[in-house]
């Protein structure tokens, strides 16, 4: 089964990525994998502050990955996986989809800020000629009917 890999993270746009993911899945017969991704930084702390705050983070992202999950499964029949992995979010996501045989395209969303799209936006689609799976990137501007409308 050809899997949607969506990066979950705390920016507004990722909700996009979400719904565009479940939408195609639903659609393709396909699945959805959500990455979360700690960054290193959270736990340059002293011993044992950072397991504590590791843990944090991980309760965090479990509380934010069944929001997702709970609508996926009831508006779109889709269960998605969660994956957690710890250290730059970019070489985390690359490491994912080379790992994960399954995983068919990588969804982002584009923030709507005047910064720009946003830094994985930025960084995986400057390299996105190397990638192994095809990149999609989801505006951040875009309605709930406007996904509708194209998945």
């Amino acid at each position: 089964m050809r899997k949607f890999l969506v990066v979950l993270d705390d920016s507004r746009e990722c909700l996009n990525a979400m719904r565009f993911a479940a939408m195609r899945a639903a659609r393709t017969g396909g699945g959805v994998e959500i990455l979360a991704v700690i960054p290193p930084e959270e736990f340059n702390h002293w011993i044992g502050v950072g397991d504590i705050m590791r843990e944090e983070a991980r309760e965090r992202i479990m509380a934010h990955f069944e929001v997702f999950a709970k609508w996926m499964r009831d508006k779109q029949g889709i269960d998605p996986e969660l994956v957690i992995r710890e250290g730059e979010p970019v070489p985390e996501i690359l490491a994912q989809v080379r790992e994960d045989p399954e995983v068919g395209i990588l969804v982002l969303g584009a923030g709507t800020d005047k910064k720009g799209p946003g830094p994985l936006v930025t960084e995986l689609s400057r390299n996105s000629g190397n990638l192994p799976v095809p990149l999609t990137i989801v505006p951040g501007e875009f309605t709930k009917e406007q996904l509708e409308a194209i998945c």
